[in-house]
């Protein structure tokens, strides 16, 4: 039951899901406008301070969690909770004081999931029109009025779908297209989409029953046939749009652990990576019989390559930069077409790191120290332009968890968090 309660990236394929009323410069969902990692056109230092940018604001109220951010229409949006409450929180942009904030259901427990690694929300808002689309870390999709924070409705996909959490929780962040709302429940309902007033089911996923990960949907079109493609243990799925038949799947980047980092999809082509000795693996998409799409496997790679656990990988210029889990944890440059391994970086002790592309430069925020360097994308090695450190690590208890919010850019800012501490960095030119 429906419960309520209180080409910047090789757009030959990948669209924007529906027209999100933003900003020219605003980050309205995970890993940005077009789920790439990149962030709207806007113009940034090429090179920072020797002390980094400048601090404009610190916000210290944003709970437990790895939301990431959403910006629109100069407010933030993320999530995070206490004792008691999950919350979607709205931060002024200018100022970084808190707007609204709205319990959007009830904290996770240890008991629901392994908090071992930190608990709290770990999904991004999704902002579309007048209305914020998220999900808890247990599973609970909720529709929130963007202006006041209102509910106007909520569903429990292990209740409703027979989703089961996840080892480490819920972490997908909702996909919006048109009218419909995609999300992951997992198991026989493997994907679903919800009508986007009321909640109600008016899509699904046929024939896979797999459980649910980490990752994020994407929507594309090869040809004639469009598609929404996630992963899960056993591989990549990717179901029609309309009918909600599968048109295909892969099986290299799958494994028995966790399979978290969102594809890429550029062209006709589609990359994806995850960690636990998956690697990496490039396929090529092409119309095939009865709506389905072809699969060529152009490589798949394991060992000294790109192994990303979960902080994502970006595509500039033909070559994907990210962090690997390789040689106790590297940044590198792959090549796209050939899977070559440009060049590898270590920085200091840290063990990850996530990523977001922004006005020609690389931001690479490391999970251990709270580093996040200026790169200049480049496929001869590392080039630095800048650095900036957390001014303050959190002092909740993460347990064996690190650093793992990623870095946003919009407005000419940089967001980066540690749990219940969000810094806002001037970083215009």
């Amino acid at each position: 039951m429906k419960r309520f309660a209180t080409l910047c990236l090789l757009v030959a394929v990948i669209t924007p899901a529906s027209d999100l009323f933003a900003g020219d410069a605003d980050w309205p969902q995970w890993r940005g406008p077009q789920r790439d990692g990149h962030a709207a056109p806007q113009e940034l230092l090429e090179s920072w301070p020797e002390q980094g940018p400048r601090l404009k604001w610190t916000f210290t109220q944003a709970g437990r969690g790895y939301s990431a951010l959403a910006v629109v229409d100069d407010r933030i949006y993320t999530m995070g909770s206490d004792e008691e409450n999950c919350y979607a929180y709205c931060i002024d942009f200018k100022s970084g004081k808190e707007m609204w904030k709205t319990a959007v259901g009830k904290a996770s427990t240890s008991g629901e999931y392994n908090h071992g690694w930190g608990g709290g929300p770990r999904a991004t808002p999704t902002v579309d029109g007048d209305q914020i689309f998220l999900t808890t870390d247990i599973g609970v999709v909720v529709a929130l009025a963007k202006d006041s924070g209102e509910v106007q409705w909520s569903v429990d996909m292990v209740d409703v779908y027979g989703g089961k959490v996840p080892v480490w929780g819920y972490s997908e962040s909702p996909l919006v297209d048109g009218d419909r709302v995609i999300v992951t429940p997992g198991g026989e309902n493997f994907m679903v989409g919800l009508d986007r007033t009321s909640g109600d089911k008016v899509w699904a996923s046929q024939g896979v029953n797999a459980p649910v990960q980490y990752v994020s949907p994407l929507k594309g079109t090869v040809g004639s046939t469009t598609f929404y493609v996630t992963a899960s243990k056993p591989g990549l799925f990717a179901f029609d749009v309309t009918s909600g038949n599968e048109v295909f799947s892969d099986d290299t980047t799958g494994n028995d652990v966790a399979v978290i980092p969102t594809p890429v999809l550029v062209g006709d082509q589609l990359y994806h990576t995850s960690d636990y000795g998956a690697g990496n693996t490039l396929l090529k998409l092409s119309a095939g019989d009865d709506g389905k799409l072809k699969t060529e496997s152009i490589y798949h790679l394991e060992g000294k390559t790109m192994r990303n656990h979960h902080g994502g990988v970006v595509l500039v210029d033909g070559v994907i930069y990210g962090f690997s889990k390789i040689n106790r944890g590297v940044w590198m440059a792959q090549d796209l077409e050939s899977g070559e391994v440009l060049w590898e970086q270590s920085v200091d002790k840290n063990k990850s790191g996530s990523i977001c592309y922004a006005d020609g430069k690389l931001y690479c925020y490391n999970d251990t120290d709270g580093s996040c360097y200026l790169v200049t994308p480049n496929r001869d090695g590392w080039k630095e332009t800048g650095k900036v450190v957390l001014p303050k690590q959190t002092e909740l208890e993460r347990d064996k968890g690190a650093i793992w919010a990623h870095p946003v850019v919009a407005n000419q800012t940089l967001f980066i968090r540690d749990q219940d501490l969000i810094f806002a960095f001037d970083i215009a030119k």
